[in-house]
């Protein structure tokens, strides 16, 4: 990677992070909640530590990007140190230039629901860099590998422990808003990040079978299997083709699949990781 490609990777990595420490200081820090992130754990600690959340959250990173360097090795990388660091001096900048920012909306649920929408969009950004705002990232890698428990339940599992931690200092309508808000932010979150990736694996059977593949494979550019399968009820052999397609691919597949033959049998199934063998093995999707 050349000087400038670093520059460009850094500056996107920084928009994000600005993001999200927009985010956590505007929307997070005056409704009290503690969604599911190291900032809302710190916003906890600070009823118990005289000093700024942006200071607690500085700590809290470092001292986990050492335990997750000691635990896990330096499969992180120099972005998640990066952002990790940020983060809190974003927030910092944010203290600073506002000492006395009271919430906008004046309503802790609406702060909440803003917080989990553009942090999002924040973490997505992240994501698709390959890299991470750190903290539960983190706590959910250490879980993975000592606890064997898969990353996505590592993380919720610390982040309803974080949201629960609201009830030592919180009355009750801020836990419940704590746990709801970590909830929903775990749902948007699959969506701004993964469910934008996904994509389709088709199964047609038609007698049209041959229009459909020369579709597939000169229309939308995208390859195909055909499998010979029979028929359960009268037992005759067919063939079927097998496509995996993008969202778009996906609209205009079934759209001319309707045009065609309205009765093709179809099946659809979510992709959300697709793994190709090496050249020297035979490959069963192109």
């Amino acid at each position: 990677m050349n000087v400038k490609s670093i520059i460009k990777e850094l500056l996107i990595l920084t928009v994000a992070t600005i993001i999200i420490g927009a985010a956590v200081f505007f929307f997070l820090m005056p409704s009290h909640a503690a969604v599911s992130s190291i900032s809302g754990f710190a916003i906890v600690l600070t009823n118990f530590i005289p000093t700024s959340v942006s200071a607690i959250t500085m700590v809290l990173n470092v001292l986990l990007l050492i335990i997750g360097f000691i635990t896990c090795g330096t499969e992180f990388g120099y972005k998640t140190v990066y952002t990790s660091i940020l983060l809190p001096v974003v927030i910092g900048v944010f203290e600073n230039i506002f000492p006395d920012y009271k919430s906008l909306s004046g309503d802790a649920a609406l702060d909440v629901v803003c917080y989990i929408f553009a942090v999002s969009i924040g973490s997505a950004i992240l994501f698709n860099r390959n890299a991470s705002s750190g903290g539960l990232d983190i706590v959910g890698k250490i879980l993975n590998k000592y606890l064997h428990i898969e990353i996505g339940k590592s993380m919720s599992i610390a982040g309803m422990c974080i949201a629960l931690s609201s009830a030592l200092v919180y009355d009750s309508k801020t836990v419940i808003l704590s746990l709801l808000g970590t909830y929903l932010n775990g749902m948007v979150l699959d969506h701004f990040i993964f469910d934008q990736k996904l994509k389709r694996r088709v199964c047609i059977v038609s007698p049209f079978e041959s229009q459909i593949r020369d579709y597939i494979l000169n229309e939308l550019h995208s390859g195909a299997s055909v499998y010979k399968v029979t028929g359960a009820y009268r037992m005759e052999e067919h063939n079927e083709i097998i496509t995996i397609v993008d969202k778009g691919e996906f609209q205009k597949l079934m759209s001319y699949i309707d045009k065609v033959d309205p009765k093709a049998f179809v099946t659809v199934y979510k992709v959300s990781d697709m793994r190709y063998q090496s050249k020297s093995m035979p490959e069963r999707v192109f």
